[in-house]
């Protein structure tokens, strides 16, 4: 399990993961993410108390840096968020693959992506709205206007984005000349290295 900071909306899932995981047999779990990750989880437990015994919990508390993690080497950097987050870049001899968290447009985001076959980038609201803390799709377009990704997918889209998609998706097209795409639930995408 890899944490890109402690939210609501981004830890809710993972006490029924750990008891899902239980439930089929399994029990050790490595659990990585920022600084504060062993924390939520006990605190987790203490609510929960019969799965503390049940599980052996590694933990990996990672900063800005680089790692490995799964078969992956790992680059981390920080985001401009309202809480500690970090992106994540995910890197193997054929896949390059990157993950915003949350975060507002930022260059470092943008860096760590450039030449990532995918980055999966959180774009939480439309154009027109003042907002901290993520991204319009304008600004997402402008930060990575002078990058090279194969592929972007808005993540992190909140219920008020209904039928904004598509002009979300031409406002970072404006900008970005790249695919750009909305994620949805359920979706699997090639992370392949592409070709020069």
């Amino acid at each position: 399990v890899l944490l890109t900071h402690h939210h609501l909306d981004h830890v809710s899932d993972l006490m029924p993961l750990l008891k899902a995981r239980w439930l089929a047999g399994e029990t050790e779990i490595e659990i990585v993410g920022p600084e504060g990750t062993r924390a939520l989880v006990e605190g987790l437990l203490e609510v929960h108390e019969y799965m503390a015994d049940r599980f052996e919990f590694p933990f990996r508390e990672v900063a800005p840096g680089s790692f490995d993690l799964a078969g992956y080497d790992v680059e981390a950097v920080e985001t401009v968020h309202s809480m500690y987050c970090l992106a994540y870049r995910f890197e193997t001899d054929d896949a390059v693959f990157t993950f915003s968290g949350d975060t507002e447009a930022v260059e470092a985001v943008a860096d760590l992506a450039d030449g990532s076959a995918l980055l999966a980038h959180d774009c939480s609201f439309p154009d027109g709205i003042d907002v901290d803390n993520h991204p319009t799709p304008t600004q997402l377009g402008e930060v990575l206007a002078d990058h090279d990704v194969g592929r972007v997918y808005l993540t992190h889209l909140y219920p008020h984005t209904e039928g904004e998609h598509e002009s979300m998706v031409e406002s970072v097209r404006e900008r970005f000349d790249g695919d750009v795409r909305v994620a949805r639930d359920g979706l699997t995408v090639d992370v392949s290295r592409r070709s020069s």
